[in-house]
């Protein structure tokens, strides 16, 4: 479809206000997403070192264990 001016491209004939809440939810909600996964990303990796330290102090605990006996 072709516009004879950005006003009319901007008025999408008459339909304007649906377009453009329709686009705008659309990439509201895609920026939440994304927000939302960048804060679930970051908390995965922390709880992996958590992890990893976590282990870490259980294999040190049983060498000294062992080393003691």
């Amino acid at each position: 479809m072709q516009f004879e001016s950005f006003a009319a491209f901007i008025n999408m004939g008459g339909y304007a206000f649906y377009v453009w809440l329709s686009f705008g939810v659309t990439f509201v909600a895609m920026g939440i997403i994304a927000i939302q996964s960048f804060f679930k990303h970051q908390n995965l990796l922390k709880q992996v070192v958590v992890e990893q330290e976590r282990k870490a102090r259980i294999k040190r605990a049983r060498k000294q264990q062992q080393a003691s006996t």
